[in-house]
């Protein structure tokens, strides 16, 4: 008899969902994690000090609010295994140095009249763009969660109608392009420009138009989940539905090979030695890069396309610390009243600046102005850290491989400080609230997850030719393995990419339909 039915290389998320999934089909499901702990990039651990929880990497769940996951509840991951979310009414706000705040609220109008102390006529504009995100985002949400459509034919759908003919054309351009187009002031234009950074881009990249209208539209219909007890309440949660219907997870298995019967994925092998077979399939978090290596019966043109996949240029770097009383913002709101949100953007000077900081890192140098961007989530959530205390989450870009020559862990301490000194000119008590911190350099990121190859959040850079049904590459798109029959694919290279969107259900759809099951009459009661 085989170890398991399917067997589920990396505990990330996206793999623990795809295992949910198929476990409450009835599968016997294995997960293997190489780490000692679960969750990938959706983890929260003690860092720094006991008592405070911090989300390692992601600590606002965005995109798989629209995921039926969640949205229908499909595995009782809230109804039943204690998934609970609070939803803030401000998911985001911009904070410049001269007090100025720029505030996105999940209504519409209040952000219409935020952006009217910049511009009339920009708030006019944006209740215009609201409006446009909310008519597009059925569309675009239609296509997150289940397999994409071959490249061809979804443009040639689009190219059907006026409505799909303007889609693609905002797919096409740069946010700065579309910014120019819709908006007059510069604060409103960097506010919207930096949603770009957050996908790891700089705003005059080409194809990121419609990632603004993406995110307002799920902004303001679902809003920014936080995750009560931490970004790994979910990890728990799907960890518990797979225990509870006969599967295992098991940790410190680092995976060395994926051997077949000659045609078939029919198990693996561990680093120990161990060998372990199933008996319909594998499941595997396995980077493009990794891919090759862990699956020797490879054809020799999947791999070499699989190799020369493109990460981007820039890496993330983080600082987690615990606080002896919350962050005290310089700025206030209109009112006076201390501000609140889930994510802060520290904005620079002046939108040139925003610009020029992504293109020193295209060159692989440092941005001479700081990008940084906090979260200070037990404003939302209590019970992250000791009564009265608080922590950050904050954020920034970088190049993996130092120009210097100096050795990340050797100067990873000294770009935290720097970053903490940049958050001191906006907030009062920074760093004199600052109890102790931990830090994760690129290098760091990469040894976390073999997802986050070079520091690369995303897998893989998020371009045209490695999007949709191409991404990582035309063969990879369909989460299947050409020459090697059940294997199927899972992570944030894959579609729809990196962030919490839950995008392993499109694998176990895959899954599911190759091994005769309906996958839509999956659900827990």
């Amino acid at each position: 008899m085989s170890d398991a039915d399917i067997i589920v290389i990396g505990a990330g998320h996206n793999g623990l969902v795809a295992a949910a999934y198929l476990a409450v089909a009835g599968k016997r499901v294995l997960v293997l994690e190489r780490n000692e702990w679960l969750g990938g990039g959706v983890v929260s651990r003690e860092l720094t000090e006991p008592g405070f929880l911090h989300d390692q990497h992601s600590m606002s769940h965005i995109f798989i609010q629209g995921n039926p996951l969640l949205l229908n509840d499909d595995l009782g991951l809230k109804r039943k295994y204690g998934l609970e979310y609070v939803f803030p009414e401000v998911p985001m706000m911009s904070v410049w140095e001269d007090g100025a705040t720029l505030p996105l609220h999940r209504d519409p109008a209040k952000s219409a009249e935020a952006i009217a102390r910049f511009s009339q006529k920009d708030a006019e504009t944006f209740l215009k763009m609201s409006q446009q995100a909310a008519q597009w985002l059925p569309m675009i949400q239609a296509g997150l969660y289940s397999p994409p459509m071959p490249v061809g034919a979804q443009a040639a759908m689009m190219d059907q109608s006026g409505e799909g003919q303007e889609i693609m054309r905002t797919m096409a351009v740069s946010t700065f392009d579309l910014m120019e187009e819709l908006f007059e002031h510069d604060k409103v234009k960097a506010h919207f420009g930096r949603v770009a950074g957050e996908n790891l881009v700089s705003p005059d990249e080409k194809a990121t138009g419609i990632g603004a209208y993406v995110f307002l539209g799920f902004l303001e219909k679902f809003g920014f989940g936080v995750p009560v007890g931490g970004s790994g309440s979910l990890t728990n949660a799907l960890v518990a539905c797979i225990e509870d219907h006969g599967g295992a997870v098991r940790t410190g298995c680092e995976v060395r090979e994926v051997f077949t019967d000659g045609a078939r994925a029919s198990g693996v092998v561990l680093d120990s030695g161990e060998r372990l077979t199933c008996a319909d399939g594998v499941i595997g978090a396995l980077h493009p890069h990794v891919l090759p290596d862990v699956v020797p019966s490879l054809p020799t043109e999947v791999a070499r396309k699989a190799k020369r996949t493109h990460i981007t240029d820039a890496a993330c770097f983080t600082v987690h610390a615990a606080l002896d009383a919350p962050l005290q913002f310089k700025a206030k709101n209109v009112d006076g009243s201390d501000l609140s949100a889930v994510m802060y953007e520290l904005m620079p000077a002046s939108y040139e600046d925003m610009r020029r900081a992504f293109d020193e890192l295209r060159y692989g140098n440092f941005s001479p102005t700081p990008l940084v961007g906090v979260g200070q989530l037990p404003q939302h959530d209590p019970s992250r850290c000791p009564e009265g205390k608080s922590i950050f989450h904050a954020w920034d870009y970088v190049p993996y491989q130092r120009k210097d020559g100096r050795d990340w862990d050797e100067a990873k301490g000294e770009f935290a400080e720097k970053m903490i000194a940049q958050m001191g000119n906006y907030i009062e008590n920074v760093p004199e609230a600052v109890l102790s911190y931990h830090c994760d350099s690129p290098v760091d990121m990469e040894r976390t997850s073999p997802s986050f190859l070079r520091g690369d959040l995303h897998g893989i850079a998020t371009t045209t030719y490695q999007s949709g049904r191409h991404r990582p590459t035309p063969d990879l798109g369909g989460y299947t393995v050409p020459g090697v029959e059940r294997l199927y694919l899972v992570g944030p290279f894959q579609h729809p990419g990196g962030g919490v969107f839950g995008a392993g259900r499109a694998t176990a759809m895959v899954m599911a339909e190759d091994l005769g099951i309906d996958f839509d009459g999956i659900a827990v009661a």
